[in-house]
């Protein structure tokens, strides 16, 4: 082979080295759209939202929640406002089944059952707190003796007299309303929830450490809590307004007195509210939305 035709290849190859490489063709990969950075903090704050209504459902009620949302004490600390809902949502409930029974049942033994209903959807959780409270205030003791008959698990003589007067005094209500029957069902539990949040702005937490109500600490005596306790009460107004007129304006007065009066007493007695205090302001506010009713009934409103 000529030392010409060995230089050809190689020529050639030098050639092809020489030669830019192509390119590989640029694939455009779509970037994950993200959403806008406003829109973050929306979404986080509805889901809180959700978290600390589902927190409310789970403290006020012994309905059935699946998951794990809702059960933390950052939740259940925020849960406060959602009170009202949650009170609101009892008295819906209620209505239909109340309703089924009035077509049925006598007046007398409607409301006795009725009762039961409102009551077991809390569970007796704030009837035990009004059992608790009258056990400690009626004990003629000092204060801090007080705090420790209540946080006493056992019922008491008076803690039982005031169970019986205040469950006898709702039957007797509800059997006497008549056409407001309906009406009062639907603001009794709204009222009861309303008069927590009422207490709670009126009054700080009274025991040092522990106890149920310390989970809410920072919702005590604080201007937050005062303008949620008002925006609660215009939402009561509201729609006591909207399904009994001058009637429903009535029962709220006289929850806020009924609370104010109750919140007078805690100060005296224990310097301040407990868990077991805020479901006693919830059970009297209670009955004294039926008191009203059954006051307009026989003109002595």
């Amino acid at each position: 082979m000529s030392r010409l035709q060995r230089k050809a290849p190689e020529q050639q190859s030098s050639q092809e080295k020489s030669r830019p490489a192509p390119q590989p063709k640029s694939k455009s990969k779509a970037k994950p759209t993200r959403p806008p950075r406003s829109s973050q903090p929306l979404n986080r704050g509805i889901i809180n939202a959700i978290g600390s209504f589902v927190a409310a459902v789970r403290f006020l009620s012994i309905i059935p929640v699946s998951g794990s949302f809702g059960t933390s004490e950052e939740e259940l600390a925020r849960s406060v406002p959602f009170f009202p809902l949650v009170g609101l949502l009892f008295g819906c409930f209620a209505l239909p089944m109340v309703w089924g029974l009035s077509l049925i049942f006598p007046p007398a033994v409607t409301a006795v059952l009725t009762v039961l209903i409102l009551l077991s959807f809390s569970g007796g959780l704030h009837l035990d707190g009004l059992a608790d409270t009258a056990d400690g205030f009626f004990s003629a003791r000092p204060r801090e003796r007080m705090l420790e008959i209540m946080r006493d698990s056992a019922t008491g003589a008076m803690g039982v007299i005031a169970l019986v007067l205040l469950l006898s005094l709702k039957i007797a209500c509800l059997a006497s309303l008549g056409d407001r029957f309906f009406i009062a069902v639907l603001l009794m539990p709204l009222a009861g929830r309303i008069a927590i949040l009422l207490l709670m702005a009126m009054l700080p937490y009274a025991r040092s450490e522990g106890g149920l109500g310390s989970l809410f600490k920072d919702s005590f005596a604080t201007n937050q809590a005062r303008l949620r306790a008002f925006a609660a009460l215009l939402v009561l107004a509201g729609i006591a307004w909207a399904v009994a007129g001058p009637q429903g304006m009535i029962a709220v007065f006289a929850v806020l007195f009924i609370t104010a009066l109750f919140a007078f007493l805690c100060r005296q007695k224990i310097g301040g509210i407990t868990g077991d205090t805020l479901g006693a302001a919830c059970e009297l506010a209670e009955v004294g939305v039926a008191l009203v009713f059954v006051l307009q009934l026989g003109g002595g409103v």
